[in-house]
Parts: structure tokens; sequence; C-alpha cells
């Protein structure tokens, strides 16, 4: 039985050869690739132009295949052309040469400053590289090796794809690729040599001959002429030490307001190091052939100055601290901290001075002193005299983060009137010089949100973006920003107006810190007029016609409202009343008679009552209107200005309103809220115009509420007659309930629309508790806003079309992140990281002006061409030079290797040419003049039989590249595969 089962057990083993291996599967993905990118067959393009490989548009196409488990990653490169007509592809012969083959001997772009390697070492417009898909991975043994090379012969035989196609094999930094390309009859194998030693005698051009000969085994006798091109590269990197201009700031230049060698103010600019770090020259001979030229290990004659072509580029310094974008990075940094002006100041100054008048004798004035707002940190009234005492009491003067002599200059700066002594008697200090202009500059800060370049929040950003770089850091903001508030607080309670703030009511196009300090500034106006109104009140009385002469020739005696929108635009005049024997009350118990007269009439529409009152706050007499009722003289009168709101009291407004739901006592309720000045302006109207009705009061306040049409009356007369739009008529009408609810009070006796110090209180609470991170938020947009003036300001004197560019995009991009309140600190980094850009940009344009001499040059026209030269040397990976080593660019970098080679040596030159040797060595000797060349490359060309003498004549080229470190060789071979 054992002997049975043995057959039918093989029967199992058999292997089915007909299933596809691994390898075949593989290589069924390359032909499945290759055609659907549709690279079958011979397709001839345009012949290449002169730079074409730098200047033209290069795209790739990815796929991903797998050898089993192992994943490749397939890349297609090409230049993008345009396509040859249809009639030139008719004439394409079958034989015809592959395009990559021709591109071999091509000598229009060797040596492209930026392309890819392969590009660079065979000059193909088109391939495809097969490399492994992870980065670590790597096909390292030779068996390998040849499998894959075996599998892209065998897809390119089958599909009949003439583009050369790669394979990446070892480590990738090595850059090691073998190749083939296949034509009809022909091959073509790409080989590469890597080393890290280069053996003696292939440093010179005589042995890479021997090798390109011997690989190549023609059988040519003689053998066709060589085609040669060579570039030497020479390094410059000790750059004289004048040659670079900025000088580095000087932190100890303080006294007389500077800062850094800067006014407090500006800020600065400028790279630190030299932007530049390296200087490449490549001395090129295009086209020579063998037995020309001589260059072995005894004797060359390849002298860079007499190179026929010179170009230049240069190696930019990787991250250049510049001025700038340090300052600017480093406020930013402020953004991040958490901790408050106590925690970084220590011990509240305040609290200090609290502690010391804090015995039994003033325990009763705490609950007898008034308190609007309870701020227990401001509560002290003569702080701001002492503050500056008791920092350098408790603190001790040595530990106070800013020395007098700083602060006193800061303060000086953001307070210019201080200086002088007219604003003791109170006095308004706001500079008419800071009005806005019209220019692109003054209008940045309504794209940014910031403040206008003239204002006070603007310098003061400047001024704690200058403390936070060179004077104490974050302690230092903090100590600068308590004396701000200080400052505040002395000036709200002396009644001194804040500079550099323009007058008005908060603009909401700037940073709120600036409106919360325009928002001060009011109530300090407000609060000033008052307290004028009380001193004068003596001398003045108080007659409802006294100031009707004044407010006339402000506004005609024919002005009057036409929309709803002007209300707030006349009629409202405080100086014509704030100068009377009373001001605002807080309640209207001294009105309680006006209940019977005034209310009543107002509902029941009689004027006879009110008549008999005595007008009060009367501006000026309308000029046309009378009353409908008894056809006296209608008087606008003096009303209250809006209470003027910020941004986030605006805000907060709007979320109580929308808190009220949309039911109908919550509607009733919001239009209630809304219709406090309204109210107001009722109640003075009826206070000016004893016996007027509401439809008086429309007829001034809302024309557009009252028509008129023309009727015949009863004696045939056209007149016209009025009445009450349809919206006036609606019951429970706002304007009829506020109107049977307004009492004849003057404006001068209502309560407050607006409370100047309760206000005020709330916006020095704000400040006081901001934190430096929270100020730092606030700012920002200032500082970035100084930042691009400043590089706008910088740029105009370089005149770079790039960096024009580049500033228009900063300004949209910024004008897009800070227009929203908190933008991302990542979009924050990034406009910070393009002003730095730009800034390093203008800094390498200043040290290549210094290095190649510009503003030495006596010749306009040389001026011209070395700035030229300059500006393409930013914009351009690698510059030709006009003349060679003999035009006048070529003549100043010839001197600056001549002055780098002095300064190695550290010989004078009268040494040097005792070492040289006679002139006639010396001219043989380039070492003298250049150092030895940092990168050898060179391309071996020729047109050959191969692989016998009667096999067609084929491209074969050879790219050689010799460094310190490496030794490469990149051959392309091609032979005969149908008469070999």
């Amino acid at each position: 039985m054992a002997a049975d089962s043995e057959p039918e057990s093989e029967v199992f083993e058999i292997t089915d050869f007909t299933t596809a291996s691994e390898w075949e599967r593989f290589i069924s993905k390359v032909e499945e690739v290759l055609n659907d990118w549709k690279l079958i067959g011979n397709s001839l393009g345009r012949p290449l132009e002169k730079g074409i490989f730098t200047s033209g548009t290069w795209e790739e196409k990815s796929d991903e295949i797998s050898f089993a488990d192992f994943k490749f990653s397939v890349t297609h490169h090409y230049l993008v052309q345009e396509s040859v007509d249809k009639e030139g592809k008719d004439e394409i012969l079958e034989d015809a040469i592959p395009q990559s083959m021709q591109d071999l001997l091509c000598m229009n772009n060797d040596f492209p400053p930026r392309a890819h390697c392969l590009v660079r070492w065979y000059g193909l417009r088109e391939f495809v590289v097969i490399a492994p898909a992870a980065h670590s991975d790597a096909v390292l043994s030779e068996s390998k090796c040849n499998l894959l090379l075996s599998s892209v012969s065998i897809a390119l035989g089958n599909t009949g794809c003439q583009v050369p196609l790669f394979v990446q094999i070892h480590h990738k930094w090595r850059r090691m690729y073998v190749g083939e390309c296949q034509g009809p009859g022909i091959r073509t194998d790409f080989e590469m040599v890597h080393l890290r030693k280069v053996p003696n005698q292939y440093t010179h051009l005589s042995g890479l001959l021997d090798i390109f000969k011997s690989k190549i085994g023609c059988p040519l006798i003689p053998l066709p002429p060589v085609s040669i091109a060579i570039r030497f590269t020479y390094v410059l990197q000790d750059w004289q030490q004048y040659f670079w201009p900025q000088q580095p700031p000087d932190i100890d230049a303080l006294v007389g307001g500077e800062v850094g060698g800067l006014e407090f103010g500006k800020l600065p600019f400028g790279a630190c190091e030299d932007p530049i770090s390296e200087l490449h020259l490549a001395t090129t001979w295009p086209h020579l052939t063998e037995g020309i030229i001589v260059d072995n290990d005894v004797y060359s004659d390849l002298d860079p100055i007499q190179a026929p072509h010179w170009s230049v580029r240069v190696r930019k310094a990787d991250n250049p601290q510049c001025l700038l974008g340090d300052f600017v990075t480093e406020f930013f940094k402020i953004c991040r901290r958490k901790e408050s002006t106590d925690e970084i100041l220590g011990r509240s100054t305040f609290e200090e001075e609290g502690r010391e008048i804090a015995d039994i004798t003033h325990a009763l004035s705490k609950l007898t002193e008034p308190t609007p707002v309870p701020i227990h940190k401001l509560s002290v009234s003569n702080m701001v005299h002492t503050a500056k005492k008791k920092i350098r009491k408790h603190r001790g003067l040595e530990e106070s983060p800013l020395n007098n002599d700083v602060l006193n200059t800061i303060l000086l700066f953001l307070f210019p009137d201080a200086a002088s002594e007219k604003t003791l008697d109170g006095t308004t200090s706001i500079d008419n010089s800071n009005l806005p202009s019209e220019s692109e500059d003054y209008n940045l800060y309504n794209q940014f949100k910031s403040a206008p370049s003239d204002s006070l929040t603007y310098k003061l950003a400047l001024c704690l973006c200058m403390i936070n770089f060179y004077h104490g850091g974050l302690k230092g903001v903090a100590h600068l920003w308590q004396e701000f508030v200080l400052e505040m607080r002395f000036r709200w309670e002396n009644n001194f107006l804040i500079p550099g703030l323009t007058g008005g009511p908060p603009d909401l196009r700037c940073c709120l810190l600036h409106q919360k300090l325009q928002m001060l500034n009011c109530c300090i106006e407000r609060k000033k007029a008052r307290d004028e109104g009380k001193k004068t009140s003596d001398n003045i009385t108080n007659t409802y016609p006294g100031d009707v002469g004044k407010a006339a020739d402000l506004l005609g005696p024919d002005h009057r409202k036409d929309t709803d929108k002007e209300k707030g635009e006349v009629g409202k005049s405080w100086d014509s009343w704030s100068d009377s024997d009373e001001e605002f009350f807080e309640c209207l118990s001294d009105t309680e008679e006006l209940k019977g007269n005034g209310q009543e009439s107002g509902k029941k529409g009689g004027p006879k009552e009110m008549v008999n009152l005595k007008p009060e706050g009367r501006l000026h007499q309308h000029g046309r209107l009378t009353l409908l009722h008894n056809g006296e003289p209608l008087y606008i009168p003096v009303t209250q200005e809006t209470a003027p709101m910020t941004e986030d009291l605006l805000e907060e407004q709007s979320e109580v309103l929308a808190k009220l739901g949309t039911s109908a006592e919550g509607a009733h309720l919001r239009a209630r809220m809304q219709s406090a000045c309204l109210l107001s302006d009722m109640e003075s109207f009826k206070a000016a115009n004893p016996g007027c009705i509401l439809e008086d009061f429309v007829r001034w306040y809302s024309p557009r509420d009252y028509v008129e049409e023309e009727v015949i009356d009863e004696k045939g007369d056209v007149i016209l007659k009025g009445e009450l739009s349809a919206r006036m008529k609606i019951p429970s009408n706002m304007w009829v309930e506020a109107w049977e609810t307004a009492k004849p009070i003057p404006a001068r006796r209502q309560r407050r629309l607006f409370d100047d110090t309760r206000e005020a209180e709330k916006v020095l609470h704000y400040l006081a508790f901001q934190k430096p991170a929270d100020l730092a938020r606030h700012l920002l947009p200032c500082v970035i806003h100084a930042a691009v003036l400043k590089v706008k300001e910088e740029e105009s004197l370089e005149n770079i079309s790039s960096v024009k560019k580049i500033i228009k995009q900063i300004i949209s991009h910024s004008s897009k992140v800070l227009h929203f309140p908190n933008p991302e600190d990542k979009k924050l980094e990034e406009i910070i990281h393009q002003i730095t850009n730009v800034e390093a940009i203008i800094a390498r344009a200043r040290s290549l002006k210094a290095k190649f001499g510009t503003e030495k040059c006596e010749q306009e026209e040389e001026k011209e061409d070395l700035e030229r030269f300059v500006s393409c040397l930013l914009e351009q990976p690698e510059v030709l030079v006009t003349g060679a080593g003999r035009g006048h660019a070529g003549r100043i970098i010839h001197k600056l290797f001549v002055n780098a080679q002095r300064a190695a040596a550290m010989a004078p030159p009268e040494e040097e040419l005792k070492r040289v040797g006679c002139p006639e060595e010396r001219r043989h000797n380039p070492v003298s003049d250049f150092p030895a060349p940092a990168g050898r490359e060179l391309i071996l060309r020729t047109t050959v039989p191969r692989p016998a003498p009667y096999s067609k004549a084929l491209p074969q080229r050879m790219y050689s590249v010799l460094t310190k470190e490496d030794f490469r060789l990149a051959g392309a071979f091609s032979s005969d595969t149908t008469f070999f």
C-alpha cells in the first residue's frame, strides 16, 4: 500500500508554470504605466534652445507599483514644449535615432544652473525614474540591480518606448542611477561610477580621455575627434570685513533719545551678518577639441582668466539674523506669555502705597468716598504723583526694569505736550498735524486694523517693541505699560487731553486699544467742558437766547434735517450750553411739578398750559417752520450727543438685544432700550418749544414722516395740508409712546446719555488689567504696519522689482488675517516670516552693491551695467558675466579673489612675488590669483560606430565631476543591436 500511495502524492506536487511570477507581474505593471502615459513610439520634439533647461517649465507625473511587497515609485520628468506639427510627424523615419540620443550631443544646455541631476549629467529633456517608494529603502545587492535593469529592458522592448528609463540603486543620498534607452536597432546604456576618493590619473583631462576611449572601444583608426566642454568652479568665501556695510546696533547709545543707534519710533533694518556667504565663479570652455589644449598632471592650459565664458552665482546665508525680523518676532513671543503685570513686576505699587496709609484714621473714608466702579488698585487719589517714588523705594533703584533716563525719554516721546508748561492750564493737547494722510502708507491702518502712523497707539507699539528687544524684555514692557496707565489716569483726573489722537468718537477701523484711548479722550473732553462750565457759571446768566448768534453763524437760519441719518449732526452743540449754571442731573426730582402740565398736555394735545412754561435750551430759530398749533417760530433745541462706543461695547449691546428674543414683549423692550436718545431729544424739543405737538417734532426730526399735499380750502385757495406718515399712525407706535412720556426738560437738566465718569473708569480699569500678552495682541497689527512701512521705505532706495511684488502680497495677506479678531498664531508667523525674507533680500542687494562698488563707478554706463548685474544675481540662479574676465564686472570679481588669496596666505605682495618666481612662471600659474577649483566638470562627446566598424555611428557621452568629497562619472554609451 505504501508503494501505491507514492505516485498519488507526486501528482499534487506538480508546479503550474503557466501562472505569472512576481517578476513578470512587475514587468507588466511597468508596461501598463508606460502605456497609460502614452510614452510609446518615437516622438521627435523641437531642437533645444539655449538655456531652455533653466528658463523652461518642468513637470512630472508619478505612480506607484510593487515588486512582491517592495514598493516602487515611477516618475516621469519632462520639459514642457510645443508639439511638432502633424506634417512633421509624417516625415519621421522609422529608423530615426530617438530624441534622447540626439539630446546627448546637444551643446546648448551644458551645465544648467538649476535642473534635475540626470538633466545635468546627460542633457535629457524627458526621462522616467523607478525608485524605492520609501525614503529609507534602497536596492543594494548587485543581483537585485541586475534584475531591475533586466525588467526595464524587457518593458522597453515590449512597449517600443523610446524614452530613457532609469532605476535608482544604492542609498538615495548617493544619487546612483542605471538605465537604458531603446530605439529601432539601437540601444543606449546609462552607467555610473561614484567614488569617495579619486585616483590621481583621473584628476585631469588626459586621464578622463583615456577612460572614455577605452570604454567606447572604437575599432576605427584614427578615432573621430572628441568634443570637450569644461567648467571649473571657484568659490570665494572670505569676504573682506570692510565689504559689509551694515553696522551692528550700538546697545549703549541711549542718551539723547537713542536706543541701539535709533530714535524712538523708528524701527531698525538690515542684517547683522553678511547675508551673502559665498560667491561661485564658473569659468567655462564650451567648445574644445582634443589636441587643442593640454591638461595633465604636470601642466595645464586652462587658465580661468582666459576662459571665454564666466558665470556667477551667489550662495545666500541660511536664515541671516535680521534686525527688523528679530524685533517683530521677539514682540510676537510676548503674545504667548501668561503672566500679569503684577506677577512680572512683583507686588503692586498701589498695594504698597495702600498699606502705608492703612491706619485707623482712614477707615471711615473708605466708606464715604464715591466709587463709581469698584477698582481696588486705582482708588488712591494721589498715586500718580508718588508712583515713581514708591517704585524706587520698594523695588530699589537697581531693580527697576527701566532706568529713569530711558523711561523719561520714552514718556517724553509719547507725550510731547508734557515738555511744555502750557498744558498745565488744561488747554487742549491734541496735535492738529496728526490728521491722517490720504496716501497709501497712511491708509494701511484701515486694512490692517492697526492705528494711524502718527498716533499715540502706533508710537506706543514701537516703544514697547524696542523696550522688549533692548531694555528689560518682558519686565521692561510691563514697567512701561504701568507708567502709561498711570499717565492716563493722571490726565483723566486733571483734564489733560491725550495727544496723538484724532477727535471725535472711537474709530472702529482701528485696533481696540486705540478705540479705548479715543473713548477716554472723549470722556476727558466732556469732563473738561463741564468743569469749565462750573468755573464760569457765576459770570454768565442762563437766558435761552444767549448763544443763538454763535450757533446760527455755524448752522445757518434755513438749515433743516432732511433724513433720520442727519439727526446726530444738527442741534448738538455742547459748547453752547456746557457753560451754563447747572450741570446734568442724575434724577428728575426737581421737575415733579411738570407732571401735571407737560405730560397731561402732551396726551391731550392742548398747548395752553405749556405755553405758560418758560422756554429753555434753545439753540437757534429754525427759520421757516412754525408750530402748527399757535404759529410761534420753531426753535431747534440743544440736544445731548449720542454716547460714543467702542467695538466691544457695540458687540456687548448687540448680544443683550439679541437675548431679548423675538416675542412681542421682547421686541417692545428692545425698542424702548434703543429709543433713549429719541426720548432725550423729545424732552429737549418740548422744553425749547412750549405748546408744541408731535407733528412739530416730526417735521424737524424726521421730515419724511410728515406728508404734505396741496388741497383747496373753503375759499377756493390752494393750501398745504400735512399729516403723519403711515408708520407714525401704527397703534402702540414707539414715537407716540415716547412723546407722551417725554417731559419738557432741557438737555442740561436731563440724565446723561453718556456718563463720562463711569465710562472713563471702565476704560482705565480695562487698561490696568491688561496682561502684557493681551497688550501685545492689541498692538501687533501696529507693529506689522510699521514693519511694512519700513520695508517699503528701504525698498524704494534699492528699487527691486521682485520685492515690490512680495510687499503687495504681504499687504494683501496681512489685511485678510489682521482684520478679524484673534488671528491664528500660525498665520501671524507667516506674515512675520515674509517680512523677514524681504528684509534679507534688500540686505543681500546692499551687500552685493557694496562688494561690487556700484557707487564708486565714475562712468554712468558702467554703473548701470553693474546695478543690472547685481539685480540679476538676486533674482536668477546664475548670471553670465559680460566680457568674462576682461569685462568690468569680471575685473572686480578677479580683484575679490586676489584679495582673498592674499588674506588667506597672510603674505604681502612682495613676498608673494618671490614665492611664485619669475614673471613667466607666474603667468602660467593661476593659483596665484585663484584658489584650486572647488569643482571640475567635463563633458566628452563623440559619434562613432559601435561595437563593430560597420555598425551605425551613434552618439557617445561621458560626464565627469570632481569635488573635494566625491568623484562621479556618468556615461551614456550607444551601440548598434542590428549590425554587431
